[in-house]
């Protein structure tokens, strides 16, 4: 069992619904969303800044040191990170509002899988989709509430979660253009745990950092699905993770207060901040996000 440090906190700035963790590894500099709340959040040597939307937004590809691709409501953005400035580059299905886009990540190939989920989480009502040279296509429908996509570093594979279930899956790809091949196959199976898969990361060397919502930590599993321990963080609901760093050894990690009610937040006021610790000791590197190729 790993003997892993507690998380310790990055920033205090306070997130309903923190998620879509994602290092630029052209600007070394960190983002995440708070969904809710409309907001796309950074920290990096400098300080701190904060874009506001109008919509949902809820993760990021990079496109160039200087530009992001943004889901949010109904489109796929070009972000101009200087400038704030967004263009629609492809529609995103959200039924006409009755979705918003949830989990998402770049795949190695320059796609980018996002999923979408209702707004209140209504059953089977989103769906898992991939932008990719221009096409928008859906891998997988039916879906509740979309999380931990990710990715190994031979790309080989994609995991996903359909929350509720609590069955974590793998995706074989195919290897020259990233599209599915064959159907997905069941990995890794919380049910007897009751755990809630959440955001998740695979590092440079095939283990799986899944955030675990209401179990305040981010568990860490290897490539045969065995669970090797765990990350905490001083809130319950953690909700992605994202390496980061110069050399990739810290472990970001959102969290939220979204169903908290006032006594729960009276026990853990920092839920909602975002969390850092500092693997460089232990010798765990993530993998660097992957380019989006428009």
């Amino acid at each position: 069992m790993l003997d892993l440090p507690h998380a310790q906190v990055m920033d205090r700035r306070l997130c309903d619904l923190g998620e879509g963790a994602f290092w630029h590894p052209k600007r070394n500099q960190f983002f995440w969303f708070d969904i809710t709340g409309r907001r796309l959040l950074s920290r990096d040597d400098t300080g701190e800044q904060v874009w506001h939307f109008d919509t949902s937004v809820s993760a990021a590809g990079w496109i160039d040191a200087d530009t992001l691709l943004i889901a949010a409501s109904h489109h796929l953005l070009r972000f101009e990170i200087a400038s704030g400035a967004t263009t629609a580059i492809a529609p995103l299905d959200c039924a006409a509002g009755r979705l918003r886009p949830n989990d998402g990540r770049a795949d190695p190939w320059g796609g980018f899988w996002i999923g979408t989920m209702g707004h209140k989480a209504e059953a089977e009502a989103g769906a898992i989709w991939r932008y990719y040279r221009g096409e928008m296509r859906c891998l997988f429908d039916k879906i509740t509430i979309p999380n931990a996509i990710c990715f190994d570093a031979a790309a080989g594979f994609a995991c996903f979660t359909d929350t509720p279930g609590r069955i974590v899956y793998r995706q074989r790809l195919d290897p020259s253009h990233g599209w599915r091949k064959g159907e997905p196959e069941p990995w890794l199976d919380l049910r007897a745990e009751a755990r809630n898969p959440d955001g998740a990361v695979m590092d440079a060397d095939g283990r799986f950092w899944l955030a675990e919502w209401g179990a305040s930590r981010v568990a860490v599993y290897d490539p045969e699905a065995r669970y090797l321990g765990a990350v905490c963080v001083p809130a319950p609901h953690a909700s992605c993770p994202a390496f980061g760093g110069h050399d990739l050894s810290v472990l970001h990690i959102t969290t939220a207060r979204q169903g908290m009610d006032a006594n729960a937040l009276t026990g853990a006021p920092e839920a909602g901040m975002t969390f850092a610790v500092d693997l460089d000791a232990l010798g765990y590197r993530g993998q660097a996000e992957h380019q989006v190729i428009l």
